[in-house]
């Protein structure tokens, strides 16, 4: 089966950072636009409306959006440097956001990429200022105006310690646009923002289970400007943000600012640092604890330089690893970290898509669809340099755009992968391979983290990397970041003449099928299923209605233009195949039809959950007098269910107000199906 994904192996470099403002504009263009007409700025991309705070509640007090010049007499954008103390906690539980710009603050070259010093409220101030965050192997500038929620005039959402300081209020607003709203903030993971932050790649690490040289290791990532973050587990919702005995909070995310050995004595210091701005461990070594009394005064007062009730507070490494459970390094550069050589790796990219019924076939629980997900092959040439019989290899899987669709009733999926010995002659390996040979590496578990990556030794040779959801049928879109110390070659893109033998049929279909606008009327020979089908079976019906065509075009015309091009066509092929083998698989004696009450079956494996009472009446209105369903009448079946599940989310989300639809709309919409 062809790659349902685009590949290409580039390595990572500072480029300019793209808009994403509806009409392309770029920040020095609306500010001069805004600056000529004597107006201040207002982001109609991200209104200063509740739909820009929540999607699934309603406010429950009254919220005014303010402009910094409103709120104080004399706004600033920074006081006195961007620090970690400038970052405290409003009503929004983005903790994890907090402690990464918390470890942001701590890198300058970094701070200054995502926090752009070109502005301010006196200087060329028009009420608008911008951000840049990595999203996807490029960076984006996110343009926000100044008006911030707030409530008897007092910021609701992050704020700085200070009163007049605004940068840190800003940049949560800008990042809260790029993901849709405020509320898509809700919950996360530390390492998720820190990568936003820098384009780094991330690693966890349970304290419970860690190398021995874990100090060693996160303080290398300290000194080379790594971000940290560290969280304790909960064992339920009840426990969230619960306090402990020790002032530690669980479920709550932290992040790692300082990492010391005191002079003269092998007691291992952390330090970190709470969001909040306030709750602090209360153990050994806190800050008026009396360890701190038996230390040189020196190297005491070196160590809790601006020591306050600030949330931040050393403990002794020992402790740290009794308490928390969970570190994640965001590595700035993709170096190694667990030895004493600084390596520079390479970064191929694979991107690509689940899709339900062609590419979403689950994990090898499921090895009837496993075989179906996309397949990426890569080569490692060449060992390490400090190695002869092992290649180094990280590799990431993200899944793109889940805080944005939130607002459309999804999250994150469960994802992992599997890297398999690659054979030699197949591009795309099916099931009987899976079946019969063991993954030589794969993902730890499979979590509903936004991002899970591994790191390898793996002997030089070829491999297959399958990314997978748990389960099947289950769609999103993903990129994958392969990090190597050597390169790792993909696959270059197919050319047309090096596509396959079934690619070469498939286009000779397709061109013979599309003709000339001038032909026609031209009598073709009707192709036949099975030249295109590797089970060598043939499916007995007479060829498809045209009401089936209408319902194959409403689904792939993917850009309504009323007619499939050959990617989509391709697109297509790929499911078509798989509702082919589905069909054959309950056409059991090979008459060209299957059995009415198969068909909850057959459509489960397709994906489709359906209760009895709509079975009941696509029985009804695809199966003969006989109770079977013949070839052409389950081709419309299936694929009038994918249009109608589009039509019922496009509905739910009507009725919520979601979306907001006119009646024209509606009923185009309907009529596709």
């Amino acid at each position: 089966m062809p790659l349902q994904s685009t590949l290409s192996g580039k390595k990572s470099s500072s480029v300019q950072a793209e808009s994403t403002q509806w009409d392309g504009k770029t920040f020095e263009q609306l500010r001069q636009e805004c600056l000529q007409k004597g107006v201040l700025f207002e982001d109609p991309d991200f209104p200063a409306a509740d739909s820009s705070l929540f999607f699934s509640q309603t406010i429950p007090v009254q919220i005014q959006w303010k402009r910094p010049k409103e709120i104080c007499e004399n706004p600033k954008f920074i006081v006195g440097g961007a620090d970690r103390t400038d970052i405290c906690q409003g009503q929004l539980g983005d903790c994890w956001l907090l402690a990464a710009i918390a470890s942001l603050t701590l890198k300058k070259d970094a701070m200054a990429r995502v926090v752009p010093p070109d502005q301010d409220f006196d200087h060329n101030y028009a009420g608008i200022f911008h951000f840049q965050f990595w999203q996807h192997n490029k960076w984006l500038d996110v343009v926000v105006d100044d008006r911030l929620p707030t409530v008897r005039n007092r910021l609701i959402m992050l704020h700085s310690a200070s009163n007049d300081e605004f940068w840190s209020a800003l940049l949560e607003k800008a990042y809260a646009k790029l993901n849709g709203s405020y509320e898509s903030l809700k919950g996360g993971s530390t390492m998720e923002a820190m990568e936003d932050f820098t384009g780094g790649v991330g690693e966890i690490y349970e304290t419970k289970s860690a190398p021995e040289n874990l100090f060693s290791i996160m303080k290398k990532a300290l000194d080379r400007g790594s971000m940290m973050g560290c969280s304790i587990d909960i064992t339920s919702s009840a426990e969230s943000e619960a306090k402990t005995t020790t002032g530690l909070v669980k479920g709550h995310a932290y992040s790692i600012t300082g990492m010391e050995e005191v002079r003269g004595q092998t007691v291992k210091l952390i330090r970190v640092r709470n969001p909040w701005g306030q709750v602090e461990w209360n153990g050994a070594w806190s800050d008026n604890s009396r360890e701190w009394d038996y230390i040189d005064k020196k190297e005491k007062d070196r160590i809790l330089q601006n020591s306050l009730e600030d949330g931040e507070f050393w403990m002794e490494f020992e402790d740290f690893k009794k308490n928390y459970d969970k570190v994640e390094i965001c590595n700035m550069t993709p170096d190694a970290l667990d030895d004493d050589t600084k390596r520079h790796w390479a970064v191929s990219v694979f991107e690509g898509n689940w899709i339900r019924g062609s590419t979403a076939g689950g994990c090898r629980n499921y090895i009837d669809t496993f075989w179906t997900n996309p397949q990426f092959r890569l080569q490692l040439e060449d060992a390490d340099d400090d190695d002869d019989d092992v290649c180094s290899v990280v590799i990431a899987l993200m899944q793109k755009n889940r805080r944005k669709l939130r607002k459309e009733g999804l999250d994150l999926e469960t994802i992992g992968f599997a890297v398999y010995e690659a054979p030699d002659d197949e591009t795309q390996v099916e099931k009987d391979f899976f079946r019969y040979h063991p993954s030589k590496a794969r993902s730890r578990t499979y979590i509903n983290m936004r991002e899970v990556s591994e790191r390898f030794t793996l002997p030089p040779g070829k491999y297959l990397l399958v990314p997978t959801t748990y389960q099947p049928h289950q769609e999103a879109d993903f990129i994958i970041r392969i990090f190597s110390e050597k390169k790792a070659d993909p696959p270059m893109p197919t050319a047309p003449e090096e596509e396959t033998d079934e690619e070469k049929s498939l286009r000779r279909l397709f061109d013979q099928l599309a003709g000339d606008v001038r032909d026609q009327n031209q009598n073709f020979p009707p192709p036949r299923i099975s030249d295109f089908c590797h089970s060598g079976k043939e499916i007995k019906f007479d060829g498809l209605s045209l009401s089936t065509c209408h319902s194959i075009i409403n689904l792939m015309d993917v850009d309504n233009t009323g007619m499939i091009e050959f990617q989509e066509f391709k697109v297509f092929w790929e499911k078509m195949k798989n509702w082919i083998m589905l069909f054959l698989a309950f056409d059991t004696d090979r008459s060209g039809k299957m059995s009415s009450y198969e068909l909850r079956s057959a459509l489960k494996a397709a994906g489709m959950q359906l209760n009895n009472q709509l079975l009941q009446l696509v029985g009804l209105r695809f199966a003969d007098d006989t109770f079977n369903i013949d070839f052409d009448d389950y081709l419309t079946c299936i694929v009038r269910l994918e249009n109608m599940f589009r039509v019922f989310q496009a509905m739910d989300k009507f009725k919520r107000g979601r979306v907001k639809m006119n009646m024209m709309q509606f009923l185009m919409l309907s009529m596709n199906v």
